[in-house]
């Protein structure tokens, strides 16, 4: 009998360890698959113009270059600029639509607030019927006056409808009923029971609609577009896109490209590295990003704090 049993232990184990092996080929193969377009990127924008034209695009190219972040570099004053105004919006409108939007979810996550039903229904509604970019436009410029500020790049960020639902979602699996009661046996008022209380425990949710907010606003362009003439608050976003419509219109101009100068240019000008760079400077900071709000995505911090 203790044979029969070690075998059919021995097969479990067996088994175990094939699904084990299965699982880290697959997320192995997936994390090469994901890897590779990304090292293919910078790899690309390091690349010199003739190493493009003979070889491709290549992991491994004939001659490395940095004319692609030179040619980004010929608008340094302008690209600093505009790289510090994307920084404080992204930080700013991260930190303040994560106040925004953790208040407005917890407000309608207490089943004593009693209009908590109606203003769910309002913010649910938002999602499926919006106004619209004319009505939005003229409410910002004429109503707000917000055009041509900074408020413009973040403030209609602050609260978005489908982040709300998920951290309430968040608050109501993972905040029970008596951690809140207790607290206002405690004598806890609603701020302090909010920013002392919920708000730690929520880091994850917290954390995840963070990180959220942080790509968006990172990689908002087209607000920047529409509402900023003053080239001091234009954002990364906007320049970066100027300059990917210079190149397009430098290499897709049949007049200029057929010219002399046009083929002279042509040859130096490193088009395809540029772009790349482009991509390298808008992806590289999200992706240093990620890894500071990783640390929280965990669940089951609430175990525990009821009866401790």
């Amino acid at each position: 009998m203790s044979k029969g049993n070690s075998i059919r232990n021995k097969n479990k184990i067996n088994r175990i360890k094939f699904h084990d092996i299965l699982l880290f080929v697959v997320l192995l193969g997936l994390t090469i698959t994901f890897i590779i377009p990304v090292a293919l990127i910078y790899v690309i924008s390091l690349s010199s113009n003739e190493s493009i034209r003979n070889l491709g695009y290549t992991l491994f190219p004939s001659e490395w270059s940095l004319d692609g972040y030179r040619y980004l570099m010929g608008t340094s004053e302008q690209l600093i600029n505009s790289a510090f105004i994307s920084v404080f919006i992204t930080v700013a409108g991260t930190i303040l639509s994560v106040i925004v939007m953790g208040m407005v979810a917890y407000v309608i996550y207490r089943k004593d607030f009693k209009y908590r039903v109606q203003l769910s229904f309002f913010i649910f509604f938002t999602m499926l019927f919006s106004g619209g970019m004319v009505p939005s436009y003229i409410i910002n410029t004429r109503l707000l006056h917000l055009n041509d500020t900074i408020l413009i790049l973040f403030l209609p960020f602050l609260c978005r409808a489908w982040h709300v639902i998920i951290l309430r979602t968040y608050y109501t699996q993972n905040i029970p009923d008596s951690l809140i009661e207790a607290a206002k046996i405690d004598g806890a008022r609603e701020l302090e029971l909010y920013f002392k209380i919920v708000f730690p425990i929520s880091l994850p949710g917290i954390a995840t609609i963070a990180l959220y907010s942080v790509v968006l606003l990172w990689n908002e362009w087209f607000t920047g577009l529409l509402y900023i003439n003053n080239s001091k608050l234009l954002p990364l976003q906007v320049l970066l896109n100027s300059i990917q419509s210079d190149l397009d219109v430098l290499s897709q101009n049949p007049e200029f490209a057929t010219s002399p100068d046009g083929i002279e240019m042509a040859m130096n000008l490193p088009a395809d590295s540029a772009r790349m760079a482009l991509a390298v400077v808008i992806m590289t900071p999200v992706l240093f990003a990620y890894p500071f709000f990783q640390r929280y995505f965990i669940k089951g911090l609430t175990i525990g704090s009821v009866k401790g």
